[in-house]
């Protein structure tokens, strides 16, 4: 038997296909029969990676005897919050109204017909337990509650949406604000960095916080303080050699449940590896020492190494996450035993591996709600100590211990592909696929790695062939289908990756569609009356509210990605108004009190790019030359975030005729580059060390 979810294209709804729940997918079907009768709605919200969605699942939706309540008297809606991240906005407002400010996934709301919300919470135990009532006491109370007292429950659903309402207004100051606010908001940012262990503490969890990381890293470059730069090198070096890192497959797992980075909450999300890597190619650049550069550096190609190995969709995109669990129980895939480590390499290389990367026979983990009981002597690879200092303490040359390192890898990852993996939400959301774009596209360029940039080109392609009708793009991607109208994060971060492949390989057509996407953009989402744009467009259906956010979650906003990116396509295109689109998004999002700077940090730095200018770059040359090559690699040799790139071959009319390279051309026959500001460029240069001479 399966329900309605089975002919869904989520893997995240499929997974539900089989519950003896009647679900529902969000629309029109769900919302009707609501209304005709008379029921209230519980909205399930979750992603495919999700333990703890999964465990709701197992416990409550898989249960005979709650599913009897919840078809007798609900109507229940199963939401994948990857493919309506609209829906999930507005009611994670909703459930941290009712729950004092927590969130999180399950995501479990309870809606009048009118799909305002009456309750909310996350992940609900079957039975009452630990401190929280039970999902069938909370079925019983709701049904009572809207059987007894139902203009009160509507009277508080009322005044809740009112408050979310409320919290999304915001009206533009009267200018935009100054400079002075980028390093304000990046000493309110690093106030609140832990200086011993790296990383933000966010209920003992830490997530990777790129956003922040590019702040102070910018602010490092502005302000001269040393201090900004080291809290980002330090926390990378904790997380990079810390188990949120996959020190065999390459990739970051989602957020470490410790202070330490050690123990990670074990999912893979598209998402992260995008944001990580430019984060550890800029910290890569601005780092002093080599050995950390060289760490960083390997950091960023594990993680795009991954992406492209396991996340990789045979059309060219990339899929969305992986699970954290696998035979039923979070991170079996990813620990290790001693015996395990030592039957697999042997004593000799065994001893040096589990001395570099913590393993033990006491183990280092202890599984997520059992706090007393160890889950038996598992280990989470972390390195603990250097391989130079393993080569000191065993009187041998660095060199060999790190070829003993490399090979016990290689072999544990041999071992490790062996057994069930965890699985896999094989969808392709178009916006996600924008940041994994980007972040290919600017490690092809960081790293000379042609075919990280390859990969950017063949994903940008499916996107722009599969999931753009006309001048509209679309959402998601699978079983063959593209389906729902894109948010306006997906033009945002798609936006931004045509641009970084167009800085890398210097093919127009991709400014060329970044510029078409951004006025469908502006024509559907721009939001006329108080500037910035709305999260859905003009002729999306109809919500209890048209959310306008700039803050910055687990992924940036689109009005921080496009305050940035408008000003790129402005220098490059000559276009004035998307210059003034960009200083109005600034003007209206950005806090001139300074507060609210967490999770506004992508906004700062483009306040940064606003004040600062952008250094305008041109390169003239056949892209064959090994001499337009080398001045193209000095330009993305350093750290300079204030950029922005053109090139075209002499022979191009087309690329020559856009305003940044117009009347550029060969210096005696020779590839030349344009540094230029506001088209004023100074003199151009043929050889590599001389470009930034004077900078």
């Amino acid at each position: 038997m399966s329900n309605r979810l089975a002919a869904e294209t989520s893997p995240y709804l499929i997974q539900h296909a089989g519950n003896p729940v009647d679900w529902f997918p969000w629309g029109e079907e769900a919302l009707a029969r609501s209304r005709r009768e008379d029921k209230l709605i519980f909205l399930s919200i979750g992603y495919a990676a999700c333990h703890w969605c999964h465990v709701m699942e197992h416990e409550s939706f898989e249960d005979g005897a709650v599913a009897e309540i919840l078809n007798r008297h609900f109507v229940s809606i199963k939401v994948d919050r990857e493919e309506r991240p609209d829906l999930d906005e507005i009611y994670m407002a909703a459930t941290m109204l009712f729950s004092g400010g927590h969130g999180g996934w399950p995501m479990s709301v309870f809606l009048a017909p009118n799909l305002r919300p009456v309750y909310a919470g996350t992940y609900f135990p079957k039975e009452d337990a630990y401190g929280r009532p039970g999902f069938k006491t909370v079925l019983s109370f709701l049904r009572q509650k809207w059987a007894a007292e139902r203009p009160a429950l509507l009277a508080s659903a009322d005044q809740v949406t009112d408050a979310i309402r409320n919290m999304a207004q915001r009206r533009p100051g009267p200018s935009v604000p100054g400079p002075e606010h980028v390093e304000q908001g990046a000493q309110s940012v690093y106030q609140v960095f832990d200086h011993s262990l790296g990383g933000i503490s966010s209920g003992g969890n830490k997530f990777p916080q790129s956003m922040s990381l590019d702040l102070l890293l910018r602010a490092s470059r502005v302000t001269g303080e040393a201090r900004y730069r080291r809290a980002v090198e330090l926390t990378l070096e904790r997380m990079c050699r810390g188990g949120i890192y996959d020190h065999l497959g390459g990739g970051l797992h989602r957020y470490a449940t410790d202070t330490r980075w050690l123990v990670p909450h074990f999912e893979k999300m598209l998402y992260d590896q995008a944001l990580v890597v430019p984060a550890l190619l800029d910290a890569s650049q601005a780092a002093e020492d080599p050995e950390k550069r060289r760490l960083f550096v390997d950091s960023a190609r594990g993680i795009c190494d991954y992406v492209l190995r396991d996340l990789g969709s045979p059309e060219g995109a990339f899929h969305s996450s992986e699970d954290a669990d696998s035979e039923g129980k979070e991170g079996r895939f990813y620990v290790w035993t001693r015996d395990e480590v030592t039957e697999a390499l042997g004593e000799k290389d065994a001893r040096l591996f589990a001395s570099h990367y913590d393993v033990s026979e006491h183990g280092n983990w202890m599984h997520p709600g059992d706090a007393h009981v160890p889950a038996g002597p598992k280990n989470v690879l972390q390195v603990v100590r250097p391989a130079d200092v393993l080569a000191r303490l065993d009187g041998v040359a660095p060199a060999e211990v790190e070829a003993s390192l490399a090979r016990s890898r290689s072999v544990l990852f041999a071992r490790r592909s062996r057994r069930v993996r965890p699985a896999l939400d094989d969808k392709v959301l178009t916006g996600w696929n924008g940041l994994m774009i980007s972040a290919l596209a600017k490690a092809a360029a960081v790293l000379g790695e042609r075919a990280y940039g390859d990969a950017a080109v063949c994903a940008a392609d499916f996107l722009l062939k599969n999931l753009r009708r006309d001048d509209r793009l679309l959402a998601t991607y699978g079983k063959g289908q593209a389906r729902l109208t894109a948010y306006s994060t997906d033009y945002a971060f798609l936006i931004d990756g045509l641009l970084a492949v167009y800085e890398w390989n210097g093919a127009v057509s991709y400014l060329l569609a970044a510029q078409s996407l951004a006025d469908s953009l502006i024509k559907y989402y721009w939001d006329q009356d108080g500037n910035g744009f709305f999260f859905t467009a003009s002729d999306h259906e109809e919500l209890i509210m048209r959310s306008k956010s700039a803050q910055d979650g687990a992924t940036p906003s689109a009005n921080s990605t496009m305050a940035l990116s408008l000003q790129k396509l402005a220098v490059l295109l000559d276009r004035t108004d998307l210059r003034d689109k960009a200083g109005r998004i600034l003007q209206a999002f950005v806090d001139p009190s300074a507060r609210n700077v967490l999770q506004r940090e992508r906004m700062l730095c483009a306040l940064d790019a606003w004040h600062r200018g952008l250094d305008e770059i041109a390169i003239v040359g056949p892209p064959s030359d090994e001499r337009t090559r080398a001045l193209i690699a000095k330009v993305h040799a350093a750290y300079r975030p204030n950029k922005v790139v053109a090139q075209a071959a002499v022979e191009d009319s087309h690329a020559t005729s856009l305003p940044l390279l117009a009347g550029r051309g060969l210096v005696d026959g020779k590839p030349a580059a344009y540094v230029c500001r506001n088209y004023a460029c100074e003199r151009p240069v043929t050889e590599p060390e001389e470009l930034f001479a004077a900078a």
